[in-house]
């Protein structure tokens, strides 16, 4: 289950940062509203997946997950450039997840 919990909170971590995006420096109500309860929801999600994964792995998975999810979106929807080298980090940061995953033991 806190694997779940955890994916679930990678997943909610790209939505809000890619929402930072829209909310203009936190200045339009409703895109601010939408991420910092993405925020929220990410946050409490992870803490409850560290109750039982080592603080270590699901801070880098949730991370992993994050970081990897917001370049690809920025690729996909945002327009912004998707080079080789770009491409070939993020699969390192998902490998680098995937190795967490692999190696924590739950």
């Amino acid at each position: 289950m806190a694997w779940i919990l955890l994916t679930i909170a990678g997943l909610l971590e790209v939505g809000w940062s890619i929402g930072m995006k829209y909310t203009e420096g936190f200045t339009r109500l409703w895109p601010t509203v939408g991420t910092v309860a993405g925020i929220a929801a990410s946050m409490l999600l992870l803490s409850q997946a560290a109750k039982t994964l080592p603080i270590g792995t699901a801070y880098g998975v949730w991370v992993g997950i994050g970081a990897a999810g917001a370049a690809v979106l920025g690729m996909v929807v945002l327009g912004e450039p998707a080079t080789a080298a770009r491409i070939f980090f993020v699969c390192l940061l998902l490998v680098a997840v995937v190795g967490l995953k692999a190696t924590s033991g739950h």
